[in-house]
């Protein structure tokens, strides 16, 4: 190993008795990962998972990772996948096998939440592949289905220990990859201007909102579902690169799943509470989000709305379905009498919400993998209903545009088999000089429609207000 006297190698016991060897080396530590990743940011397929910590107090891990050593990117029936040499082959075969076939089979796990693997989005739209949907809504942002990574490495921070190591395969590969990385590191930022050229427009004003509302009523009414998560489009022209627009998202709204991805085809910018699917050592876990209620300067009045949500029957009934739904994907990928429910209706505060979130557990079958959890669960169902399919198909017929990466998944698949996942909400994207985002809410039989579009106006404020200060002049 010649890369640094501060490297190590550790050696672990792998599949089928093959060593699996490492190199980590460990960098100064810093809070600031914002000042960390910024030589970065604009580089294609650099990326950046964030925790937003210290300020949402929930983050431990930023995962920092550029350089990828092929990239899969999935539009329509066909996934390309393109090398660091120029070489590209393209399959029809569902893309999330495609992902297997490129992580080979998963090596034994390292002291890091990821050294290396696949990273990226996996868009709403991709259900399209795992389940039989209509074809109505207009693909009005045209980004792919699923863009991710195959990583030789990846920068983890850790907010606890105060620890940044670098991780890396180590072969001639890996070694090349971290001396390519640390020079990018060494960079200097590059400044970008951004500003909004225009309004920001929602595409369901009230009067349509309620006449969709009334549809889903009418669905309830009938038995088709119990619950559909009904979202709205914002949308506004733009122009310059959006990295200083993320910096001021996060200042005004951390979350703990925050994320910037930047492709060649545009950005991903997201501010997301919300874990959709976590798997280390086996064990699954899954945190959905239901029930919400908007933050007040005043603290008696928030204290206030803390107790109506953290006491109301309607709201903790909407989060029970989406649970029992989930521990219903859960169960077909983790052994039998495994799946528990550890917390119910727990009360999370974040800059303009308080949600309810609880925490369903399972453990992987033997022979069953973390790719198999995502393909059962995916979307999740705290975005689309219950039951799960029928919710789609409402969602297909009365939404006008299709969701892209909102309500998709960002987020990781190590080598080692672990995988960590946001839900794709509190989300934007940037492309050809356009901004778009969603809002949306849960609709259940004693919703009530004005109150619901206020919910996802609630949803929207942070990132409006943020989005104001970037007006042009």
């Amino acid at each position: 190993m010649t890369l640094s006297r501060d490297g190590a190698r550790a050696t672990m016991p792998a599949p089928f008795g093959l060593p699996v060897v490492t190199f980590h080396l460990d960098l100064p530590y810093s809070s600031d990962c914002a000042r960390l990743f910024a030589p970065l940011a604009r580089r294609p397929w650099a990326h950046w998972l964030d925790s937003a910590w210290p300020a949402s107090r929930a983050g431990r891990y930023d995962i920092i990772t550029a350089l990828p050593r092929a990239t899969l990117v999935t539009r329509g029936q066909e996934t390309r996948i393109e090398y660091a040499d120029g070489r590209f082959e393209v399959s029809g075969e569902c893309p999330l096998e495609v992902l297997r076939a490129s992580l080979g089979p998963p090596r034994a796990p390292l002291a890091a939440p990821f050294s290396g693997g696949a990273l990226g989005y996996f868009g709403y739209d991709l259900a399209r592949r795992l389940h039989r949907l209509p074809a109505v809504a207009r693909d009005v942002e045209g980004l792919p289905e699923m863009a991710v990574g195959i990583y030789d490495g990846a920068l983890v921070i850790d907010h606890h220990e105060h620890r940044c190591r670098l991780w890396a395969s180590d072969d001639a590969v890996g070694q090349d990859w971290v001396e390519r990385f640390l020079s990018c590191l060494r960079e200097e930022p590059s400044v970008a201007d951004f500003a909004l050229t225009g309004e920001v427009a929602c595409g369901l004003d009230r009067e349509a909102y309620r006449r969709a509302f009334a549809r889903v009523q009418d669905y309830i009414r009938a038995g088709d579902c119990y619950q559909v998560n009904l979202a709205m489009r914002f949308a506004a022209p733009c122009l310059g690169h959006p990295w200083a627009l993320y910096l001021a998202l996060r200042a005004r709204n951390p979350a703990p799943f925050s994320a910037w991805l930047n492709f060649p085809f545009g950005q991903v910018l997201s501010s997301s509470p919300e874990r959709f699917l976590c798997v280390r050592d086996g064990l699954v876990e899954t945190r959905p989000i239901k029930g919400t209620r908007p933050r007040s300067d005043d603290p008696g009045e928030d204290a206030r709305q803390q107790a109506e949500l953290s006491g109301s029957a309607k709201d903790r009934a909407e989060n029970l379905m989406i649970v029992d739904l989930l521990r219903n994907d859960l169960g077909q990928v983790c052994a039998p009498g495994s799946v528990t429910v550890p917390s119910l209706f727990a009360l999370e505060s974040y800059a303009t919400v308080h949600h309810l979130v609880s925490t369903v557990q399972g453990r992987l079958a033997d022979g069953r993998s973390a790719l198999d959890q995502l393909a059962a669960a995916f979307p999740g169902g705290s975005i689309t209903g219950a039951p799960k399919l029928r919710a789609m198909q409402i969602i297909e017929e009365l939404e006008a545009e299709r969701r892209g990466v909102y309500c998709g998944a960002i987020g990781y698949l190590g080598w080692d088999g672990g995988m960590d996942t946001n839900i794709a909400i509190r989300t934007l994207t940037c492309g050809e000089d356009r901004l778009r985002f969603w809002a949306g809410g849960g609709l259940v039989a004693d919703s009530q429609a004005d109150a619901e579009y206020q919910e996802c106006l609630d949803k929207a404020r942070a990132t409006r207000e943020v989005l104001a200060g970037f007006r042009a002049g």
